[in-house]
């Protein structure tokens, strides 16, 4: 009896995956999909083209600037463009690396500034960027690029972003970089990290006018200098840690038009070689979206083992008993591992990496539980030998 009542449990669990598996392919977005792309966008009338100021805030980043900062000083943008690179305490010499960078390689006008240590209520990030925007404002662009100090531009990267801005009539225009993927951890990891982002907002919905969903990548936002005005951009997001989310809900909630895609020609060169760094990646501020609540966090974690870890259960379960188990395990399975091959194909894989969809969940699921962990010992979200206090322990915006 017990162990006919422990089958019927593994069928409902497999047949409820199974169910979740379908909602997800085709109601959620179309999120699996790689085609969402940046727009094309027209060129202005010559002369016509805007001003843009871009804004790097950087800490200890000097092992990555040699790769990222050249191609930014090296855009072929008709309009005039400057670039403010804001140094947030860096002990690693990073703010003397750009200057030597800029006099040796030339191109757009670049300034290197220190902002000092950040007052309370402000994350280190969010404090170096209104430091630039502040600096950029005398400028009077009409757009801002806030690009991390780890991101390559190609060449016609800032050319295109503000045409399609232009064209579209978009207050943001975000896209995710492609991140590196060289090391085995990297290959397992990064492009399950942009899979399971882009199920938590699929792109499609972010475009939506009048749509509820928003989000960017903070690797890459070109923001209307009036819309972060008029957002209070970044001051009404001075305490997130995940601060790009943070920017597009805000511009969103006034009534801003948004877009997020993925990159062709953005790249991420930081390396994350070693399980250990991508595990610090993501524990830093899993919890934080979240929102500190462990309902959520329950929740999560029954998600994640519903969708991802039940159907190689349910199917070796139902394999070794007979039964409808392993029918509906093994459909889960092939449905999950169908809607990650695009992505990818995306990061150039080797598709064999897609049936491991359960164990990177898995690894996912452990990363996010080590987050809240972090958090009720007191630790918050640590970056860059920073750590920041719990939103509780925050004032309150004014």
């Amino acid at each position: 009896m017990g162990q006919t009542a422990g089958v019927t449990v593994i069928v409902w669990t497999a047949v409820g995956s199974l169910a979740a598996w379908l909602w997800l392919l085709l109601g959620q977005g179309f999120f699996w999909r790689t085609d969402v792309r940046l727009p094309p966008g027209e060129d202005p009338p010559r002369g016509g083209w805007p001003a843009v100021c871009v804004v790097v805030p950087a800490r200890d980043e000097a092992a990555v600037l040699g790769e990222s900062l050249p191609s930014l000083l090296a855009q072929d943008y008709p309009g005039r463009a400057e670039v403010f690179l804001i140094d947030d305490g860096s002990t690693d010499g990073t703010g003397e690396l750009a200057r030597d960078l800029a006099r040796r390689g030339g191109g757009l006008p670049l300034t290197v500034a220190s902002p000092g240590e950040p007052p309370a209520g402000w994350t280190g990030k969010l404090w170096a960027v209104r430091h630039g925007v502040a600096l950029a404002r005398a400028r009077e662009p009409e757009y801002l690029l806030l690009t991390d100090a780890d991101i390559a531009h190609a060449p016609d990267s800032l050319r295109r972003l503000v045409a399609a801005a232009r064209t579209g009539g978009f207050d943001v225009v975000s896209q995710m970089a492609r991140l590196r993927v060289e090391s085995l951890w990297e290959r397992l990891v990064v492009p399950a990290f942009v899979y399971f982002f882009a199920q938590l907002y699929p792109f499609r919905w972010i475009g939506r006018r009048g749509g509820r969903t928003a989000a960017a990548a903070g690797g890459c936002v070109l923001l209307r200098a009036e819309t972060a005005e008029r957002a209070r951009i970044p001051d009404a997001i001075r305490h997130a840690v995940i601060d790009d989310v943070a920017l597009a809900r805000a511009v969103k909630g006034g009534g801003g038009h948004i877009w997020l895609g993925l990159a062709d020609r953005v790249d991420s060169v930081r390396p994350y070689p070693r399980l250990h760094d991508l595990w610090r990646m993501v524990s830093r501020s899993a919890y934080a979206q979240l929102r500190h609540n462990p309902l959520l966090l329950a929740g999560t974690v029954a998600g994640l083992a519903l969708v991802y870890l039940a159907p190689p259960v349910a199917l070796v379960a139902g394999l070794a008993a007979g039964g409808a188990a392993a029918l509906a395990g093994g459909a889960a399975w092939l449905v999950m591992t169908a809607t990650y091959v695009p992505m990818l194909r995306y990061y150039r894989q080797p598709l064999w990496l897609a049936p491991l969809l359960p164990f990177t969940a898995f690894l996912y699921l452990l990363m996010t539980v080590d987050s809240a962990v972090q958090h009720y010992r007191g630790r918050g979200a640590a970056w860059k030998g920073r750590t920041y206090a719990r939103p509780e322990a925050l004032p309150e915006e004014g």
